[in-house]
């Protein structure tokens, strides 16, 4: 029997446990988002001494757990050093995710690691077997806390010289956790609130040590052992075909996203326009970048030409790649619909992707998850048009940038209803929570279905 198959049969014998797997993670994130909230209501929090009230609290708290970057008041104005604090552990246990950061515990007291916590594991990881879970969440811990610790000593570097040891500490750290785990959370309010990077948007240090980080969380923390075991073995373990499509993909969307912001902004007096052209081309990398889930802004994106808006929420709902701190449909999904159709197109029965065959069951999985994210995006704007009264261009810029755990914003999230507030909340727990559910979901597979199947039917398909 395939590891598909085992892991199916062994969830299946779980099943009548009193909280499945799908709901532990469900109720866990909802009590790390309500435990946030809770703190940062606490007069502590804000920089003014007063509770800022339940919605704001909430907001962020949901926006910093499911790493979105979507922000009601400037992190740096509104939250003091406590607030600040609470938000970046939120960020680190999202990020990871919270199994990850229990995973450390039992780690450091050497405790054995049960199936329940390996199944559990499994899932966050997007992975189909629990052979060496724990080896790889080991290594997943290790990898990302070296990575963030690496990101944030060159910004120490960077910063020190201008700002202090302490001040370029406290942003060195913030910022190498927020870019490694795609949240895009900022505090340099300080410098000029609600500028985000856009102070730093020529500065090469800053903004290519983030791409990294962001690059680096959005891979998928599967392909980093397939590709450490590949650099270790010096070529002999060969990577697997997701593997190699997740790496080609990752290039080939950061190559065209940066090509087509570049095009479209060129001359835009507001983003690009008064830039050099080595500037430009930095900056319209950093956008290409930053749209793949990571949602720091170099640029003004209220002034983002249409076109650009309109490419960014197609590279938005793609993100990052599965088992990963990045969210959307993920690379290697939205590869397979592709194929799909191509080969649909020519008449192939089958989809083929490096001389292997696609499951069918796994094009239909893809297509479900398609569907579903981007029928809610449209729904989704839809209502903050109707409810709100903003341009229906970025009302589902801001969708796509709740649902793919983004950030980015055309400066519209403070002007909202509160039912769009809500509606935004939702958007960004189910695109950090819902996504894994659908996931597992697709795993199990419908068990009504395997025991008996009705007479088929002929349709006009277009």
């Amino acid at each position: 029997m395939s590891y598909r198959g085992n892991l199916r049969k062994i969830l299946r014998r779980s099943s009548a446990n009193r909280l499945p797997n799908t709901r532990i993670i469900a109720v866990a994130f909802a009590a790390i988002i309500l435990l946030g909230a809770a703190l940062l209501m606490l007069p502590a929090a804000s920089r003014d001494g007063m509770s800022c009230g339940p919605m704001k609290a909430l907001f962020t708290a949901t926006s910093a757990t499911c790493v979105t970057g979507l922000v009601l008041e400037d992190t740096y104005v509104q939250w003091s050093g406590f607030g600040q604090a609470v938000i970046i552990c939120l960020i680190q246990i999202g990020g990871l995710g919270f199994m990850s950061i229990v995973s450390v515990f039992v780690f450091t007291l050497r405790k054995r690691v049960g199936m329940k916590q390996r199944l559990l594991l499994a899932q966050a990881f997007s992975l189909n077997d629990t052979a060496d879970v724990v080896r790889l969440q080991k290594h997943v811990l290790v990898g990302a806390f070296s990575l963030e610790g690496i990101g944030a000593l060159v910004l120490l570097l960077r910063f020190l010289p201008e700002y202090g040891f302490w001040t370029s500490l406290k942003w060195a750290l913030f910022h190498s956790i927020s870019a490694f785990c795609n949240a895009g959370f900022d505090i340099f309010g300080v410098l000029e609130p609600g500028s985000s990077l856009a102070l730093f948007q020529t500065d090469y240090v800053v903004c290519v040590t983030l791409m990294l980080l962001i690059q680096l969380g959005g891979l998928g923390f599967f392909v980093w052992e397939e590709v450490f075991q590949w650099l270790v073995s010096r070529g002999k373990k060969h990577l697997s075909v997701y593997s190699k499509l997740v790496l080609i993909s990752s290039v080939a969307l950061f190559l065209v996203g940066t090509v087509l912001v570049g095009c479209f902004e060129w001359n835009n007096p507001d983003t690009l326009g008064t830039m050099s052209w080595h500037e430009k081309i930095l900056a319209s990398a950093f956008q290409s970048t930053t749209f793949r889930t990571a949602g720091f802004a170099a640029l003004n994106q209220g002034a983002l030409f249409e076109s650009t808006k309109a490419t960014g929420v197609v590279l938005m709902l793609i993100g990052g790649s599965s088992g990963s701190t990045a969210g959307g449909l993920k690379t290697v999904t939205v590869l397979v619909l592709m194929m799909a159709a191509i080969s649909s197109a020519r008449g192939h029965s089958q989809v083929r992707l490096m001389k292997r065959t696609v499951n069918r069951n796994q094009v239909s999985d893809a297509m479900s998850l398609t569907v579903t994210v981007i029928s809610l995006c449209f729904a989704g704007a839809v209502f903050l048009t109707a409810n709100s009264g903003v341009p229906f261009i970025d009302a589902i810029y801001e969708t796509a940038s709740a649902l793919a755990t983004v950030g980015l914003t055309a400066n519209i999230t403070p002007m909202l209803h509160t039912a769009s507030k809500i509606l935004l909340i939702v958007f960004m727990y189910f695109g950090r929570v819902g996504v894994l559910t659908l996931s597992l979901g697709f795993l199990m597979g419908n068990q009504a279905e395997e025991r008996f199947r009705y007479a088929e039917t002929k349709l006009l398909i277009g």
